[in-house]
C-alpha cells in the first residue's frame, strides 16, 4: 500500500508541473521607437510582480519565458512604460512611445538625433500634448510662451492669420528675422500655415544656438524650428482615434469707456455740432438747425456697432486617424476637417486635411525608408483695408468709431448713401459693404518629402532626404456694380461699374539632402561621428491675374464672368498681369561629433552655401560652428549626490541670412543689377531713364553667435531645467546707404552697420507634488523666460543715427519723438519738453525730438504654468508675460480726437476736456491753438501684461470602465485661449501691434473629446 501511495503522488507531483510548465512558454518580439521606427537597444522587460527579466538586444529583440495570465512590462530612458497581457500570443512587438516629461532625453542636431547626455546646443522640444486640441487655426499661436526666447505676435484675429515668429531677439533690420520652419524634412514657407492640420504634429524642436543652426547655413541665422508629424508603430494592430471640439470665440475686453448714444449727443450737443445741429448731415437728426431737447437725446436709438461688426466666432473641428504596422512597415493616416468663424464679420476659414505617413526597412533593419504627405484644402474670407481709415472699408473702424443713433434700420441701398455724403453714416458705408463685397482666398498645399538610409556597415550609413512644398492660391475679389463704393467712385456716366479681380498663383519649392554618415565606438568609450552631406534647393513661383471694370447687375455673380462689360467708350478699362520668378541654393557641408564616456563632448560644423540672389564673386559663403560640453554629473565625484544631471554647455559659430529683404524665396532676386524704366519724358514724349543702381558688392548678412549654458536635474529631476546666456552679432546688415543725386538715384543697397542681440533663456521645472499611488494628488510648476537686448553700432551716416532705426549704441527701432508734458492750466494747449527739459508749447521739431530708449520689442517674454492631476482629472494653465514694450495706442487717440466731434463716437474721457483757466486735466480744449501741430509721445503707452494665455480641464476615462465596449481610451474636456489679461494697455489686445484699428485676437472657449478604438 505504502509503494502504491507512493507512486500515486509521484504521478501527481508529475502531472502539477507538467501542466505548470504547459502554461509557460516562451514570448519573442522586437521593441521599437514611435519616432522613427528604429529598434531599440537596452530596453527592460519584466515579468509583472516578478524579478524575471530580460534586455533587448542591439536589433531591439527580446526572448522571455511568462505565463498566459502573466503581464510583460517594458520601460526605456525617455519613454512612457508599455504594459502588455500575454494571453495566448507568443510574439508581442511594442513600439515605445516618448514621454513629455522626459522627452529631452532626445535631441534633434542638424540633420540627425542623439541622445541628450551627448549634445552641446541649446534646444527646446514642445510635445503633442501642449498643442493638440487647442482651438488655434495655426500651430504657430499654440506656441506662444512655450519656449524660452521664442517671442511669437499675433497681430491679427483672422483665424489662420499669420505671426511674427522671432527667436532670440530681431537680427536683421530689412531681412528677414524669423527661423527656418522644417516639417518632416521639407523646408516650408515660414508665414503659411493655415491649411495645417495642428493634431497631426508629434513634436516640434526649437534651434537656438549657433551649434545647433550654423550647420543649416543660409537659413540658419534666425533659428530653426524642426516639425515632425505623427507615425505608425511596427507590430502593432490597427488603432483608430477620434478627436473633435466645438469652439467659441468672442472679443476680447477694452478699457476705452466708449460713450453710448445718449452721452454723445449731449457732448454734440455741448459743442454745436453733430445731431440736430445747423451743420449735421447725420441720419439721426430730427429738429434739425436746433439743438436736441433732452427728451429727443432720451429717445434716440443706441445701437452697439461693435457687437454688430464683431460677433461669436464658431469653430468646429474633427481629426480621425488610423495607425499600424507590421513587422518590416508602419502607417499613420489622418482625415481632418475645421470651420473657424472669425469674429469680426465676412472673416472665416474653412479647411480639409489629408495626412500620409509610411516608414519601413528590410528584415535585416539595414535598409530604411519614410513617406509623409499632406495634402490640404482651405477656403479663407479675409476682409481687407483692416487697420487703414478707409471709412468705407475698414469693418474695425466702423465698429470701432461709429456713432451708436445711426442703426442698420436707417439703411436702404448704396445709392442713398451718396447725397448727403456724411462721414456720420460711416457704419452704414460699411454695411453696405458687407452686403455687397466679396473677397476669398483658395489654397491647395502640398508638403511631401520621402526619406531612405542604408547601412553599408555596421558603422557607415547613407542617406537622402526629398522633399517638395507646392501651394497653389486663388483669390477672388468682387465689387457690385449697386454697392456704395461702385457707385461713389464709378460716377453717374459708369451705371455699370464695380470691378472683379482674379489672380492665380502657384509656388513650388524643392529641397534634396545627401548625406553619409560615419559613427563608430572605439575602446567603449571613444565615439566619433562624422557627416558629410550636400543640400539643393530649387523654387518657383508662377502668377497670373486680371482685372475686369464694369459689371451688369441683372447678371452679375462673384466669381463668375457672365456679368462682365464689354469695354466701351474709354469705360472699363482691363487689366491683366503675370510674372515668372526663380529662386535657387546649393550647399556642401561636413559636421564632427566626439564623445568621451559620456562625460565630454566635442562638435564642429563647416557649411559652404551658394546664393542666387549675389553676383559670382559673392555667391559663395562659409558658416561654421564649434561647440562642447562637460557632463558634471557623471564624475565619479558626483556620486550619490542629489543632482542628477549637471552638464555645462558652450558654442560658438556663424550662420547667414541671404533674404535679405525679408520677402521670402523670391524677394531681392536681382539687387546686384542696374534697371531702366520707361515713362513719360520732357514734352511728355516716351523715355527711358534709371531706375536701379545695382551693387554688385552685395553679399550675406551674417550672424555670430555665442551661447554658454548648463542644464540642471536635481531630486531625481524633480526640479529640472537651464539655463543659457548668448550674445548674436549680425554684421554686414543690409541697408539703404545715401547716393550723390548725379547718379540719378538718391540712395543704393548696401552691407552696411552691425546690430548685437544679447539676453538669457532659462526654463525651470518642479513637481511640488509627485502622485505616490496610481490616480494620486500631483502638481507641478514651470516657468519660461527670455531677456534680450538690442544695440546698433556702425549706422550708415556721419550723425550715426537715422530715425525710425535707432542711433549707435542705442537700442533697435527706438522711438525718435517730443515729450509730452500735459496741459496748460491757463489756456487748454498742450505742453512740451524741450530737449534741455524746459516746458514749452511750441517747441521745435527739428531740435527738441530726443531718443526715449524705448521701442515696440519686449525686452522680458515668456511664461508660467501650474498643473494638477488627480483620479484622471487635470487641470493645466499657461500665463503669458510680456515687459519691457512701448506701443502707440492710436485707437484712444482717435477716440479723444475732439475735431471728430459729429463724426464718430468717443471715450468718456472727452468730457474732461479743457474748459476755462485754471482747470487741471489731461484732454486739451478743443480749440486749442496747438492741438494738431506736434507728433509726440501723448499716446505712447506701457504695453506689458499678464495674460492667461490657455487653460485646459478636463478627464481621462479610467481603462476599467472602458472594458468589453471597443473603446480602448476617451478624454473630455474644456479648454480655454487668452482668458484674463492684466495689463496698463486699454485696447482689445494688448499683444497686436498691427497699430490702429486692427483684428484683435479673440478670447476662444472650446469643449471636446478623443475616443480611441
Amino acid at each position: 500500500m505504502k509503494l502504491k501511495l507512493t507512486w500515486l503522488m509521484t504521478l501527481f507531483m508529475a502531472f502539477v508541473m507538467q501542466l505548470s510548465f504547459a502554461q509557460e512558454k516562451t514570448v519573442t518580439g522586437t521593441v521599437t521607437s514611435a519616432v522613427d521606427g528604429f529598434p531599440l537597444p537596452g530596453v527592460s522587460v519584466i515579468v509583472k510582480g516578478t524579478a524575471r527579466g530580460v534586455q533587448t538586444d542591439f536589433d531591439g529583440n527580446y526572448s522571455i519565458k511568462a505565463s498566459a495570465n502573466e503581464t510583460l512590462v517594458f520601460t526605456y530612458v525617455g519613454t512612457k512604460t508599455v504594459e502588455e497581457v500575454v494571453g495566448s500570443r507568443s510574439s508581442i512587438n511594442v513600439s515605445m512611445q516618448e514621454d513629455a516629461a522626459v522627452l529631452d532625453e532626445v535631441v534633434v542636431t542638424g540633420y540627425r538625433t542623439q541622445s541628450k547626455a551627448t549634445s552641446s546646443v541649446s534646444q527646446v522640444r514642445v510635445t503633442a500634448e501642449t498643442i493638440e486640441n487647442r482651438p488655434n487655426a495655426s500651430f504657430v499661436q499654440t506656441l506662444s510662451g512655450q519656449a524660452p526666447g521664442l517671442n511669437i505676435t499675433t497681430s491679427s484675429g483672422q483665424p489662420g492669420g499669420n505671426s511674427l515668429v522671432q527667436l532670440r531677439g530681431v537680427a536683421s533690420i530689412n531681412g528677414n528675422t524669423e527661423p527656418l520652419f522644417i516639417i518632416d524634412g521639407a523646408p516650408v514657407d515660414e508665414d503659411n500655415f493655415r491649411s495645417l492640420n495642428p493634431q497631426d504634429i508629434a513634436s516640434i524642436d526649437i534651434l537656438k544656438d549657433a551649434g545647433a543652426t550654423a550647420i543649416y547655413g543660409n537659413r540658419g541665422a534666425n533659428g530653426v524650428i524642426i516639425i515632425k508629424t505623427r507615425q505608425g508603430n511596427f507590430g502593432e494592430g490597427l488603432k483608430v482615434n477620434y478627436n473633435g471640439y466645438v469652439a467659441y470665440s468672442t472679443l476680447q475686453d477694452n478699457d476705452y469707456n466708449i460713450m453710448d448714444a445718449q452721452d454723445l449727443l449731449r457732448y454734440e450737443r455741448l459743442r454745436g455740432n453733430g445731431a440736430g445741429a445747423g451743420n449735421s448731415t447725420g441720419v439721426f437728426n430730427p429738429g434739425a438747425g436746433s439743438p436736441l431737447t433732452d427728451a429727443q437725446i432720451e429717445a434716440a436709438p443706441n445701437f452697439d456697432w461693435t457687437d454688430f461688426f464683431f460677433r461669436t466666432g464658431v469653430t468646429q473641428s474633427h481629426t480621425l486617424s488610423l495607425t499600424s504596422g507590421s513587422d518590416n512597415a508602419s502607417q499613420f493616416t489622418s482625415f481632418g476637417f475645421q470651420d473657424t468663424e472669425g469674429v469680426l464679420q465676412d472673416s472665416d476659414l474653412k479647411r480639409f486635411n489629408l495626412r500620409t505617413n509610411v516608414t519601413g526597412k528590410s528584415s535585416n533593419d539595414k535598409f530604411r525608408y519614410g513617406a509623409n504627405l499632406s495634402i490640404n484644402y482651405s477656403k479663407s474670407n479675409e476682409p481687407n483695408s483692416i487697420g487703414s481709415g478707409a471709412i468705407n472699408r475698414n469693418y474695425v473702424l466702423g465698429a470701432y468709431q461709429s456713432v451708436p443713433y445711426i442703426s442698420t434700420a436707417d439703411y436702404s441701398n448704396g445709392a442713398d448713401l451718396l447725397s448727403p455724403l456724411s462721414f456720420t453714416n460711416t457704419p452704414l458705408f460699411l454695411y453696405d459693404r458687407l452686403l455687397t463685397y466679396t473677397r476669398f482666398e483658395e489654397e491647395v498645399k502640398a508638403i511631401g518629402s520621402v526619406n531612405f538610409s542604408y547601412d553599408i556597415t555596421d558603422w557607415l550609413t547613407a542617406g537622402v532626404v526629398l522633399s517638395g512644398d507646392y501651394q497653389s492660391e486663388f483669390l477672388t475679389r468682387a465689387e457690385g456694380p449697386e454697392s456704395f463704393n461702385a457707385i461713389l467712385f464709378g460716377g453717374a456716366e459708369n451705371p455699370t461699374s464695380g470691378f472683379q479681380d482674379q489672380q492665380s498663383t502657384r509656388q513650388f519649392a524643392y529641397n534634396q539632402v545627401t548625406s553619409l554618415n560615419f559613427n563608430k565606438t572605439f575602446a567603449d568609450k571613444h565615439t566619433v561621428d562624422v557627416g558629410l552631406y550636400t543640400e539643393y534647393f530649387k523654387a518657383h513661383f508662377r502668377t497670373f491675374g486680371y482685372r475686369q471694370n464694369g459689371l451688369d447687375p441683372k447678371t452679375f455673380f462673384p466669381g463668375d464672368g457672365s456679368g462682365f462689360i464689354t469695354p466701351a467708350n474709354g469705360l472699363f478699362g482691363d487689366f491683366a498681369n503675370a510674372n515668372i520668378l526663380n529662386a535657387g541654393l546649393f550647399s556642401y557641408f561636413a559636421s564632427l561629433d566626439y564623445d568621451y564616456d559620456t562625460k565630454y563632448g566635442f562638435s564642429a560644423t563647416v557649411r559652404r552655401d551658394a546664393s542666387y540672389r549675389f553676383a559670382g564673386s559673392n555667391r559663395w559663403a562659409t558658416f561654421y560652428s564649434v561647440s562642447g560640453r562637460w557632463n558634471i554629473s557623471n564624475e565619479s565625484f558626483m556620486d550619490d549626490s542629489a543632482i542628477d544631471n549637471l552638464k555645462l554647455r558652450a558654442s560658438y559659430g556663424t550662420a547667414g541670412n541671404q533674404d535679405i529683404v525679408g520677402l521670402g524665396y523670391f524677394g531681392g532676386p536681382d539687387l546686384t543689377e542696374d534697371f531702366f524704366g520707361t515713362g513719360p519724358g520732357y514734352g511728355n514724349a516716351n523715355s527711358i531713364g534709371l531706375a536701379q543702381l545695382g551693387n554688385r558688392s552685395l553679399e550675406w548678412e551674417t550672424v555670430t553667435q555665442t551661447n554658454i549654458g548648463i542644464d540642471f536635474g536635481v531630486w531625481n529631476s524633480r526640479l529640472r531645467g537651464a539655463v543659457d546666456v548668448y550674445e548674436k552679432e549680425t554684421s554686414d546688415l543690409f541697408q539703404s546707404t545715401p547716393l550723390s543725386a548725379t547718379t540719378g538715384v538718391t540712395q543704393q543697397n548696401a552691407n552696411t552697420g552691425l546690430l548685437y542681440n544679447r539676453g538669457i533663456d532659462f526654463t525651470v521645472d518642479y513637481d511640488v507634488f509627485k502622485p505616490k499611488t496610481e490616480g494620486g494628488f500631483g502638481m507641478s510648476v514651470g516657468i519660461v523666460g527670455n531677456y534680450n537686448q538690442t544695440e546698433l553700432q556702425d549706422i550708415p551716416n556721419t550723425e550715426g543715427e537715422i530715425i525710425g532705426l535707432g542711433r549707435n549704441g542705442g537700442i533697435l527701432f527706438e522711438i525718435f519723438s517730443l515729450r509730452y508734458a500735459g496741459v496748460n492750466p491757463a489756456n487748454g494747449n498742450l505742453l512740451y519738453l524741450t530737449a534741455n527739459g524746459d516746458v514749452t508749447e511750441s517747441p521745435d521739431a527739428d531740435t527738441d525730438r530726443v531718443w526715449l530708449d524705448k521701442n515696440l520689442t519686449p525686452e522680458w517674454n515668456g511664461s508660467f504654468k501650474v498643473n494638477f492631476d488627480y483620479k484622471n482629472f487635470f487641470l493645466q494653465t499657461q500665463f503669458n508675460y510680456v515687459l519691457g514694450v512701448d506701443r502707440f495706442d492710436n485707437d484712444y487717440a482717435g477716440f479723444i480726437n475732439a475735431d471728430n466731434v459729429g463724426q464718430f463716437n468717443f471715450s468718456r474721457d472727452i468730457l474732461r476736456e479743457w474748459t476755462q483757466p485754471g482747470d487741471i486735466t489731461d484732454i486739451p480744449s478743443p480749440t486749442a491753438t496747438n492741438r494738431n501741430s506736434f507728433g509726440s509721445d501723448r499716446f505712447l503707452r506701457s504695453a506689458d501684461y499678464l495674460r492667461l494665455r490657455f487653460a485646459s480641464f478636463g478627464y481621462n476615462v479610467p481603462a476599467k470602465f472602458l472594458e468589453n465596449t471597443g473603446i480602448s481610451n476617451a478624454r473630455v474636456y474644456v479648454n480655454g485661449e487668452n482668458l484674463i489679461t492684466w495689463s496698463e494697455w486699454r485696447g482689445f489686445d494688448a499683444e497686436s501691434n498691427g497699430g490702429q484699428r486692427s483684428y484683435p485676437t479673440p478670447r476662444t472657449i472650446s469643449v471636446g473629446f478623443e475616443l480611441g478604438f
